[in-house]
């Protein structure tokens, strides 16, 4: 407990640093425009969000709001008259629960939460009135029902809002604070920062369970991307990585459900993957990325992870070479691959053993040929052309190219995963994606979430909703009932 109340003051003193860095940066680009200046602020922002976002994460974790001293924290103010209101009344017990006698009513306690449906901000004023009983003099309320933040004011709907503004729909949050101004509703960047860090740790056992449970399939694909994070620095910046494991039975008309498990590490190393799988057994369909090869050893325990190669990777390298020089031998390439994905479309969904007979009749043949041709004509092409270099990157991964050909649960290639990613690469077009690794390891569980749901067919929004307001009192031996494939909303 000692040890988290240091981190927590160092922490917020760190933000008080980083506030006063940003003020004089302010300061120097007064009157007068200036990009660079412009930049440095937006990543002090991000970073100083990301602070934030790891303080609030603590304290939700550590109970007694342990360094809230060392922090100047927004001053609360009232909730906007012009917003509407909804009111729930808790009323108490008839009769007294001490001696059953007759209560007479003494006045009430209001607490105001502000709440968020698509579209627009509404508050929810919950209202106990208080009794007292004409025996014992013994005063009755209704109890105040679970808020997702302890003597927070937001409710479970605006909580999902700014989480899924933020990693579903890349608005950092001082943008966000900016167009909640917009509409009255004043919410400072440091508050929603805490709200993020805070709904992370609701959300954290329900993410770890997520990733057990995408684990424990037999079949994964997976794929890395790389995003900036600041470093120590002024206007620095380094490469973090993010990796995804989707699983997909869709394909073969699989039971189990999709989802997709985040993980985020500060480097490439492939250490990071060697301990995401480190429980798995089964077939990966991956790149030809090195870190995986420590994987594919025999004797490895739980058991063997059999690799299978992505026959997209080998047709972007031939269409990268034809779409910059037009060649004959790349544009014949292209179209044996393609006579491979013809009839992938015509069984997909088909059941596993109609997709192994067909690709086996249909699909080897052509494979086989494909291989034999890229053999016979690589000793032709110069070694040092892109051209050779994607025969050379196709025929190195054959085996593990012509695997899924004998089994029909087995995918093509691994855009699956592919897809998985497409959010985070709009989230580094639109603003830089994170402010630290905390930051980074924050995404990567709300991202688990959100993209589960979004396989799933389910609103990211509608989804979050539902489980902030339920997570905290819900069973714990239950809490599979909350992952998005299982999840069922209240009304």
């Amino acid at each position: 407990m000692e040890q988290a109340r240091a981190g927590l003051i160092e922490k917020a003193l760190e933000i008080e640093k980083l506030k006063a860095q940003l003020a004089r940066l302010r300061r120097m680009s007064f009157g007068r425009s200036s990009e660079k200046l412009d930049r440095q602020i937006e990543q002090l922002e991000l970073m100083l969000g990301d602070l934030e976002e790891s303080v609030g994460q603590s304290q939700q974790r550590v109970p007694g709001r342990p360094c809230d001293e060392a922090r100047d924290k927004p001053v609360r103010r009232p909730l906007p008259d012009h917003l509407p209101r909804e009111e729930v009344v808790h009323a108490a017990a008839c009769n007294c629960p001490s001696c059953g006698g007759a209560l007479r009513r003494l006045g009430e306690d209001v607490t105001e939460i502000l709440e968020y449906r698509p579209g627009r901000f509404h508050v929810i004023r919950h209202l106990r009135p208080k009794f007292s009983c004409r025996r014992c003099e013994a005063i009755t309320q209704a109890a105040m029902p679970d808020l997702p933040i302890e003597r927070g004011r937001p409710g479970p709907g605006l909580l999902a809002h700014v989480l899924v503004s933020k990693y579903a729909d890349h608005q950092p949050l001082y943008r966000q604070s900016e167009i909640y101004a917009r509409e009255g509703v004043a919410l400072e960047r440091s508050t929603l920062a805490d709200w993020v860090g805070r709904s992370t740790a609701i959300l954290e056992p329900l993410v770890s369970l997520l990733r057990e449970d995408v684990m424990a399939a037999p079949r994964l694909h997976a794929d890395d991307t790389p995003v900036p994070v600041l470093a120590p620095g002024m206007g620095k910046t380094r490469t973090g990585r993010l990796w995804v494991y989707v699983r997909d039975e869709r394909p073969h008309g699989g039971e189990p459900p999709p989802a997709a498990a985040y993980f985020y590490s500060p480097d490439r190393k492939g250490a990071h993957p060697q301990r995401h799988l480190a429980g798995f057994a089964g077939h990966l369909v991956a790149d030809g990325y090195a870190g995986f090869n420590a994987l594919y050893t025999a004797e490895r325990q739980p058991g063997p992870v059999i690799a299978v190669a992505c026959w997209a990777h080998v047709r972007r390298k031939f269409h990268d070479v034809y779409a910059a020089r037009q060649s004959p031998v790349a544009q014949e390439a292209l179209e044996r691959i393609a006579a491979l994905y013809t009839v992938e479309k015509a069984i997909r969904g088909r059941p596993p053993d109609e997709r192994r007979h067909v690709r086996q009749e249909r699909s080897r043949p052509a494979a086989e040929n494909l291989i034999a041709w890229m053999e016979s004509t690589l000793p032709k092409l110069s070694g040092r052309s892109d051209l050779a270099a994607a025969m050379r990157y196709a025929l190195a991964r054959r085996e593990s190219l012509l695997r899924y050909l004998n089994d029909g649960c087995l995918a093509i290639d691994n855009n699956a995963a592919e897809r998985a990613l497409r959010g985070v690469a709009l989230g580094r077009k639109n603003y830089l994606f994170a402010g630290s690794d905390a930051g980074g390891e924050r995404a990567a569980a709300v991202y688990s979430l959100i993209e589960t749901a979004k396989l799933n067919r389910i609103d990211p929004q509608a989804y979050l909703t539902d489980v902030i307001a339920r997570i905290g009192p819900h069973p714990a031996r239950h809490l599979a009932e909350l992952l998005p494939y299982n999840w069922q909303p209240t009304s």
